[in-house]
């Protein structure tokens, strides 16, 4: 950056002291121009005089007029002839090349006198019947010891002035990527060990601080990311240990001596009881694995809530015919139509009635109702089963989280249902909540968007 804002800047004071120069050098000429000019005038006004008559007359005035001029100014006049009627010294010393109006009103030209340059404005001036040739020189030596003064402090100061500002923009980089710097430092201390620590924010609102604040989001995230696998592999690897040392200490126990067929039979049982689990959680872990890798299939498509509603609830007598529950439907008359994936949706209500069974006491009351709002469609199950504590209940679609023992007690799960009932609640942009309490039910509610007619 520094070599680059050498350069530009070298370029830049060289444009600028060049167009200086000329600038200058074009003013010295249009200042001696006019000098010229005006001494041009002076001498015509003189000719034109009616009392100088004769050439001895004039030849006395513009001696008289050479003499007053004290910038060292020279004039010749000259008559239509060549003949000279006043000529200073210098021109008769030197005799200039002198060119050739050529018809032209004036002419301007740049000579030497007496060894210095001089800038001569010629130009013929009718007075009466008389015509003369009329040269003005006006000495250009100040104006150039001007410009060479100029362009003297131009070498001087150009190297100096480029290289004070290249050390301050190495300075005012410096102090600029500072915060990158720090930024650098810190991203390099953090790892899988420290995830919690954040960048610096610097105070000043620029780009850096929009770059810290949102590199520090992203840790946020990989944080959150890396704590939910972590604790999800760590949950997983404990439920999925437990019925594999299941299946193995009763085949052990199986084959360890000679049994009857009946004792065969419950080892058997008791392995494929814990395989369907197994697979089960196995299946749940895969469908939150995929979900979180945006590569499980959901197709959605308009479809009549209603329905559903009413296959779930048929399933739902099924599963609890061994606890003889009462299970109860709601819909309106009218259909309901919401855009959704049919499998999704079902299972979705499959784990809402299962959970509803699961911790729902014999003889008790399961409901399933259906109801639309404006914009939303409601599915409500309610149960009078043991309820959740008003702890459990902020956590209660986390993944892998199960209440207190007394409500888990010899219930089968692993605390993926719920996960997974959010999840698809979530892709269909809806929205899922839980009212309970200990010993008086739960009700869990989805609200779906319903589909546009």
């Amino acid at each position: 950056m520094t070599l680059l804002y050498f350069a530009v800047l070298a370029l830049s004071f060289l444009a600028f002291f060049w167009i200086c120069d000329i600038g200058f050098r074009r003013s010295i000429e249009t200042t001696v121009n006019n000098a010229s000019q005006t001494n041009l005038d002076t001498i015509r006004r003189l000719l034109e005089k009616p009392e100088n008559k004769g050439q001895e007359k004039v030849r006395q005035e513009l001696e008289e007029l050479s003499n007053l001029w004290a910038n060292g100014a020279l004039l010749e006049v000259a008559d239509v002839q060549g003949n000279w009627t006043f000529r200073s010294p210098q021109f008769a010393l030197a005799q200039p090349p002198i060119p050739n109006l050529e018809g032209a009103e004036r002419v301007f030209f740049t000579t030497n006198l007496d060894l210095s340059q001089y800038r001569i404005a010629m130009q013929r001036i009718q007075v009466g019947t008389e015509m003369f040739e009329v040269h003005a020189a006006v000495p250009t030596e100040p104006f150039d010891q001007a410009l060479d003064h100029f362009r003297l402090i131009e070498k001087e100061c150009l190297p100096l002035l480029v290289l004070l500002a290249s050390l301050l923009g190495y300075w005012l980089s410096g102090r600029s990527l500072a915060s990158v710097n720090r930024i650098i430092k810190t991203a390099e201390l953090i790892g899988v060990q420290n995830l919690s620590r954040r960048l610096e924010v610097p105070r000043a609102k620029d780009e850096l601080r929009r770059l810290t604040l949102t590199l520090n989001a992203m840790l946020d995230r990989i944080e959150t990311s890396f704590k939910r696998i972590t604790q999800f592999t760590a949950d997983a690897s404990h439920d999925l240990r437990t019925p594999v040392a299941v299946i193995r200490t009763s085949a052990e126990l199986a084959l360890r001596r000679e049994r009857s067929e009946v004792e065969y039979r419950d080892a058997l049982n008791k392995i494929l009881t814990t395989s369907v689990e197994t697979s089960e959680l196995l299946e749940n872990l895969l469908s939150l694995a995929r979900a979180d890798a945006g590569a499980l299939g959901i197709e959605l498509h308009p479809l009549e809530l209603g329905e559903h509603v009413r296959k779930v609830q048929e399933r739902a007598v099924i599963l609890s015919a061994d606890k003889a529950l009462d299970i109860r439907l709601d819909t309106p008359p009218t259909p309901v139509w919401v855009k959704a994936d049919a499998i999704a949706l079902d299972r979705l209500l499959l784990i809402l009635v299962d959970n509803a069974i699961k911790y729902t006491p014999s003889g008790g009351h399961c409901e399933i109702a259906l109801s639309q709002g404006k914009g939303n469609a409601q599915i409500t199950v309610s149960d009078s089963g043991i309820g959740i504590a008003k702890e459990d209940v902020q956590h209660i679609f986390d993944r892998f989280y199960r209440a207190d023992r007394a409500r888990s007690r010899n219930r089968r799960g692993a605390g993926l249902g719920l996960a997974i009932a959010r999840w698809i609640t979530d892709i269909h942009g809806g929205n899922i909540a839980v009212e309970s309490a200990p010993g008086a039910g739960s009700i869990f509610t989805v609200s779906l968007p319903v589909q546009e007619s």
